[in-house]
């Protein structure tokens, strides 16, 4: 072999020996490169799905919030709604007991009233008072009862009607008075839905 034949073949066993070489360099440099795209990827990723996440939860929140606040709204028309119709009912039964009180069977039930609380005292000191409206109908209230030595006060300070009684010696209270009876039909009134 000739030094040029020689030297042909050392520079083709070099070159070849510097490709591999290179080519081992390059393979080594894209796997790590490929490896940190992944792993960029990767982070990436699991940042989207982080947002995605937290936005998913904000926008759950918000919702919750604007459905709460929108409850809230709703009860509160409903509660004044309910309000309102529930003073319009008790201006109706007032009415109505306005106009029942001037018809005979008001009379009687009064006497009915009185009736029941004497016998209830039987016989012990008794002061029973009608409406300051009902003091017209004082005296047929004494001549219906026929009760000696009784007559019912006018009391000072209205109640709608009906009658109230007191027996001092037992410290007991009759109240049948028509203000007492809406009240607590106020208290324990409850619309239905």
């Amino acid at each position: 072999m000739t030094t040029d034949e020689k030297l042909q073949h050392f520079y083709d066993i070099s070159i070849e020996s510097a490709q591999e070489d290179a080519k081992k360099l390059l393979d080594t440099h894209e796997a790590a490169l490929e490896k940190t795209f992944e792993e960029h990827k990767e982070t990436k990723h699991r940042q989207a799905e982080a947002e995605l996440t937290a936005e998913s939860d904000k926008l759950k929140r918000d919702f919750n919030k604007e459905v709460s606040t929108q409850q809230i709204q709703i009860k509160r028309k409903f509660s004044a709604v309910t309000e309102e119709l529930r003073e319009k009912l008790f201006q109706e039964v007032a009415e109505k007991l306005e106009r029942f009180k001037e018809s005979p069977d008001y009379l009687s039930m009064l006497c009915r009233q009185i009736k029941e609380a004497l016998d209830f005292a039987d016989g012990d000191e008794m002061v029973v008072y009608i409406d300051p409206s009902d003091a017209g109908l004082s005296d047929e209230i004494v001549r219906r009862l026929d009760q000696k030595g009784f007559a019912p006060t006018i009391s000072k300070e209205p109640f709608m009607g009906g009658m109230r009684a007191v027996i001092r010696s037992k410290n007991i209270l009759i109240d049948n008075s028509f203000l007492t009876l809406m009240n607590d039909e106020k208290e324990n009134f409850h619309l239905e839905v």
